[in-house]
């Protein structure tokens, strides 16, 4: 039993590992392919509309063709109301976070994203799924301050980088609230799969439109370079992200992610100022940025609380693990200590009806970025 538990917390680190490792590497790969001093394909919303048309083709592939996954029940009506409005701000947010690439570093970028609990909380007053309250306010407002802190202190401050950071943070904060709005009240669950298979071709459609008006008059063909390859990999990048996602969170759950996710920002501003040199972080970015992540650090604990409050106990992972062990050998008529391993596939998985609301934020903040 212990070797299976075990077994199960190695998987566990792993699946994290591999979170952190693509979430890492997608954000530099799109700075990268973006950036006019290094690739320089600077069209940030062709970028995006490959990753979303790669990433419903997939899903098309695994649902109507393989028939790995099965699709779920979508009406005209639902379809209408539900999908259409979510994947115009995901597609928003894509595309404005995507623009963001090519005015401001890596590093202050992921500085700017400890906003997103702010946008998270604004919007989900503003719609009616929280509730004004002080405590989270404090902490709203100490993770604001921290954010001005080290937006002064960037040396190659942008204001045009820097507002699309902020709408693009605001598009998928509105994006997550109205995913709970009403995809949740009306009993829709999608997993990975399914999600990519009714958004990413609506976001797609979304974002032809700018498309056509932004980046379609400017691009002249002998001047963009266009590797096969590079956008390939790249989308196969980002599509596993959106996968090992969700895989992290059914493995841990929504406090987990968000540590895993603390810990990868950190990493990538350190590693972002090595592979791109003219990322240059001063001590009030590091000041400002400490700050903010001790209001982001409170606030989700207010929000562990809150869930606590209001959710029965339930057992740890490998007290589930134990449970849900012994109660298939009593089912199969063998005893407890038959010496049998559990596989890995049979490991308790958390659906997606039970994600947290701090879960949710840090999800949407990675999602097919």
């Amino acid at each position: 039993m212990a070797k299976m538990i075990n077994k199960t917390l190695v998987l566990t680190y792993i699946y994290l590992l591999i979170y952190v490792l693509l979430s890492s590497g997608v954000i530099l790969y799109n700075k990268w392919v973006l950036s006019p001093k290094y690739f320089n394909f600077p069209l940030p919303i062709t970028l995006t509309m490959i990753h979303m048309g790669f990433s419903g083709f997939v899903a098309f592939l695994l649902i109507r063709v393989f028939k790995v996954v099965s699709p779920v029940k979508m009406t005209f009506e639902i379809y209408v109301t539900c999908v259409v409005p979510i994947s115009a701000f995901f597609a928003s947010s894509l595309w404005f976070g995507n623009t963001a690439y090519l005015h401001i570093s890596v590093a202050f970028i992921q500085m700017l994203k400890a906003l997103m609990p702010v946008a998270t909380f604004i919007m989900a007053i503003v719609c009616g799924t929280d509730n004004a309250r002080c405590d989270v306010f404090m902490n709203m407002l100490l993770v604001s301050v921290g954010v001005v802190i080290s937006s002064y202190g960037e040396i190659n401050f942008n204001i045009i980088g820097t507002v699309y950071q902020v709408m693009g943070i605001f598009a998928e904060a509105l994006r997550l609230v109205l995913t709970q709005v009403l995809l949740q009240k009306k009993g829709l669950t999608l997993n990975p799969v399914t999600s990519l298979y009714y958004i990413a071709p609506c976001s797609f459609v979304f974002l032809s439109l700018p498309w056509y008006v932004l980046e379609k008059p400017n691009i002249e063909v002998s001047q963009i370079q266009f590797n096969f390859w590079i956008f390939f990999s790249n989308a196969l990048c980002a599509l596993a992200l959106n996968f090992s996602i969700f895989l992290v969170i059914g493995r841990t759950g929504a406090v987990t992610m968000r540590v895993a996710g603390v810990l990868k920002d950190w990493i990538l501003i350190a590693l972002s100022t090595v592979i791109f040199p003219e990322s240059t972080i001063t001590g009030l970015n590091i000041i400002g940025y400490a700050i903010a992540l001790c209001g982001v650090v409170m606030y989700n604990y207010i929000k562990i609380k809150d869930v606590k409050a209001t959710q029965p106990i339930t057992d740890s992972l490998p007290d589930r693990i134990t449970k849900d062990w012994k109660e298939k050998r009593s089912s199969d008529g063998e005893s407890p200590r038959g010496g049998v391993e559990l596989n890995d596939e049979e490991a308790p998985l958390i659906t997606s009806s039970r994600l947290s609301h701090i879960g949710r934020t840090q999800l949407g903040s990675h999602t097919a970025v």
